[in-house]
């Protein structure tokens, strides 16, 4: 399928090709909320942690005996029913990373991609440059595409001066061809790439 190919001040310069098996999928939603679980499980820490009945100040010696006071047997004042006692079957540090196959992790980014060219959400520039570090040029090119709300720009490659310059700017982000995931292509409004990294996109997942 053919695309427009627009510069920084919103003129269409020239025209390009989607490959139709990367951009005209149809979209498979149960492969791309795999992928997103997967993502946002990666991304946790897994540091959280509570102090068990052994861990807790305190609590060694036995608090009243056996028998004979009518009350129930206790062995610790820092067992869990106690106040102030351990937490029992409380959260410890793990790891919560897992993998889904290499068909699957294609599939997704491919129904992804997709699906911004179904909602013709796909903005494709022939390239983005800064000459110097200044928010408003990237805010400029933005005005000028009519872009609005939360946009996902794609390099080809780190340039310290687009990346800074879109820093500071709510709601845009920044990242390369080569670190996409299918989270970021969802959750933002706008897929905003030049042909550059559409070329090194295509070549990842023809």
């Amino acid at each position: 399928m053919q695309i427009s190919v627009y510069d920084m001040t919103g003129k269409q310069v020239s025209e390009t090709e989607l490959r139709d098996e990367i951009f005209g999928i149809e979209p498979n939603e149960s492969v791309m909320h795999a992928m997103v679980v997967n993502y946002l499980a990666n991304q946790r820490q897994g540091t959280q942690s509570t102090l068990t009945r052994t861990e807790v100040r305190g609590g060694g010696r036995k608090p009243w005996r056996q028998k004979g006071t009518g009350r129930a047997r206790q062995g610790s004042i820092r067992a869990p029913q106690w106040y102030h006692g351990g937490v029992a079957l409380g959260p410890k540090p793990r790891s919560y990373n897992y993998t889904l196959n290499k068909k699957v992790r294609r599939l997704a980014m491919k129904s992804a991609l997709s699906t911004k060219v179904i909602d013709s959400n796909i903005v494709v520039l022939d390239a983005i440059k800064a000459e110097e570090f200044k928010t408003k040029t990237i805010v400029a090119m933005l005005d000028a595409l009519k872009i609005e709300g939360k946009a996902l720009i794609v390099l080809p490659e780190v340039d310290q001066k687009v990346i800074k310059s879109a820093a500071n700017i709510p709601g845009i982000k920044t990242t390369l061809a080569t670190t996409l995931n299918v989270y970021d292509i969802l959750n933002y409004d706008k897929f905003v790439v030049t042909t550059d990294a559409l070329a090194k996109i295509e070549e990842v997942y023809k």
